[in-house]
C-alpha cells in the first residue's frame, strides 16, 4: 500500500462498489422516509425547561422529571434529557410552546416535588430556567443551510470543471451527494437530535470529502497526461494506479482527522454528557469515514466510466488490447515447442540458455564514455 504499485484493483471491480453504495443509499433514503429525523427544539420550536439533576432527595432522573411535568399540566413532555455529569449535570425537558402561566406552574411543581439544588447549595426555584424558541427560527436556519449547501455545490462544480474537466466535476458532485445522503441517513437511523450543530458538522465534512477526491483526481490527471498517444495501459488502469498511489495518503489523512473527532465523541459525550458535542461529533465521524470511502471507491470508478464514454478513450483501450495480443502471439511463436525434457541434450541446452539469460540480466549495462583524441592511459612525456 505504501509503494502504490496498483495491487488493489478497485476500478476493475467498480460494479460491485456501485452495488454497495446503491444499497447503502437506498437504506438511508428508506430510513429518512419512514423513520424521519428527530428535530431539536431549534427546528420545531417549543419550550425548554432546565433544572439541576441534583435534588433534595438525591439525583433526579429523566423519568421522574417527566412524571412531575405530566402531573402538573395533564400532558407529557416531548423529551427529557440529562446533560453533563456530576454536580454540573442538568435535566432538560422539552415540550410544545407553553404560555407564561403554564411555565410557572411546571416550575413550581418541579421545585416542590424534586427540590433542585441551586448554586447556593439549597433547593431554589430560581435554579429552574426556561427558554422558548419559535419554529420560524428553525425554518430560517434550514433555509440558510440549504442556500449555503447549494452555493457550495455550485462553486465546487465550477472549480473542478475549470481546474480539471467537466467529467471530473460530475464524478465529484455525485460523490458529494452520496456523502450527504449517507450521513443524513445514518443520523436518521441512530435517531440523534438534529440541531444547528448538526448542520455545521455536515457542511464541514463536505469540505473534507472534496479535498480527498481532489487529491486522487490530481494524481489521475498526472498519470493520464498524453495517454491517448500511448499503448502501454488503458485509462482505467492508469486511474487505478493513481488511486493506489494515493491510497495510504487518503487513509492516513482520514485517520488523523478521525482521532480528535473520536476524542470529542468519547470525552465530550460519554464523560461530560454534552448533547451538542454528541451531535457534532457523530456527523463529523460519519462524514469522515464515508468521505474517504467514497473518494476511493466511488469517485474514481465513476470518472473512469464517464471517460470511457468518449470514443477516443475506447479506441485507445482497443489499441492497448491489440498490442498486448500481438506481444502474446510473438512470445508464443518464440517458444521452442519441440523441447523434450526427457532428452538430456535438449535439457542441458535449455539449462545453459536459462543460465545465460540469468547472467545477462544480472550484469548492469555499462555505457562506455567516448574519448576524444588520445586514449586514456599514462601520458607520454
Amino acid at each position: 500500500m505504501y509503494v502504490g504499485s496498483g495491487v488493489f484493483n478497485v476500478v476493475g471491480v467498480r460494479k460491485r462498489w456501485y452495488l454497495f453504495f446503491g444499497a447503502l443509499v437506498l437504506v438511508c433514503i428508506a430510513s429518512m422516509g419512514v423513520k424521519g429525523f428527530n428535530f431539536g427544539i431549534d427546528f420545531e420550536g417549543g419550550t425548554q425547561i432546565q433544572l439541576p439533576a441534583n435534588g433534595k432527595s438525591g439525583q433526579i432522573t429523566e423519568e421522574r422529571a417527566k412524571e412531575v411535568f405530566a402531573s402538573s399540566l395533564g400532558k407529557p413532555a416531548d423529551e427529557a434529557q440529562k446533560v453533563g455529569s456530576g454536580v454540573s449535570s442538568t435535566i432538560q425537558l422539552r415540550s410544545d410552546t407553553l404560555d407564561a402561566a403554564e411555565v410557572a406552574k411546571v416550575k413550581q411543581a418541579l421545585f416542590q416535588e424534586l427540590g433542585p439544588i441551586g448554586t447556593s447549595g439549597q433547593p431554589s426555584v430560581q435554579a429552574i430556567s426556561d427558554s422558548a424558541v419559535s419554529a420560524s427560527w428553525g425554518g430560517e436556519i434550514s433555509r440558510q443551510a440549504l442556500i449555503a449547501l447549494a452555493v457550495f455545490l455550485l462553486a465546487v462544480t465550477l472549480f473542478l470543471a475549470l481546474y480539471f474537466d467537466p467529467r471530473m466535476a460530475a464524478a465529484a458532485l455525485v460523490t458529494l451527494l452520496n456523502d450527504i445522503v449517507v450521513t443524513a441517513g445514518v443520523y436518521s437511523l441512530i435517531g440523534f437530535e438534529v440541531t444547528p450543530a448538526t448542520v455545521i458538522g455536515l457542511l464541514t465534512i463536505l469540505g473534507f470529502s472534496l479535498y480527498d477526491t481532489v487529491v486522487v483526481f490530481d494524481k489521475v490527471r498526472e498519470n493520464t497526461r498524453g495517454l491517448l498517444g500511448l499503448t502501454r495501459r488503458t485509462y482505467a488502469e492508469a486511474a487505478n494506479l493513481a488511486l493506489n498511489q494515493t491510497l495510504m495518503r487518503s487513509f492516513n489523512t482520514s485517520l488523523i482527522a478521525a482521532l480528535p473527532i473520536l476524542g470529542l465523541l468519547v470525552i465530550g459525550y460519554l464523560l461530560l454528557g454534552s448533547g451538542t458535542l454528541q451531535e457534532l461529533a457523530l456527523v463529523q465521524l460519519t462524514g469522515t469515514v464515508v468521505g474517504v470511502l467514497s473518494s476511493v471507491a466511488l469517485a474514481t470508478p465513476l470518472l473512469v466510466d464517464f471517460k470511457m464514454r468518449d470514443p477516443k478513450y475506447r479506441q485507445q483501450a482497443d489499441r492497448v488490447a491489440s498490442r498486448r495480443a500481438n506481444q502474446a502471439r510473438k512470445a508464443a511463436a518464440e517458444r521452442d515447442d519441440d523441447f523434450d525434457p526427457a532428452d538430456e541434450d535438449s535439457l542441458a541446452a535449455e539449462l545453459r540458455k536459462e543460465r545465460a539469460y540469468a547472467a545477462a540480466a544480472s550484469v548492469p549495462a555499462r555505457n562506455q564514455k567516448a574519448h576524444k583524441g588520445r586514449p586514456s592511459g599514462k601520458r607520454k612525456k
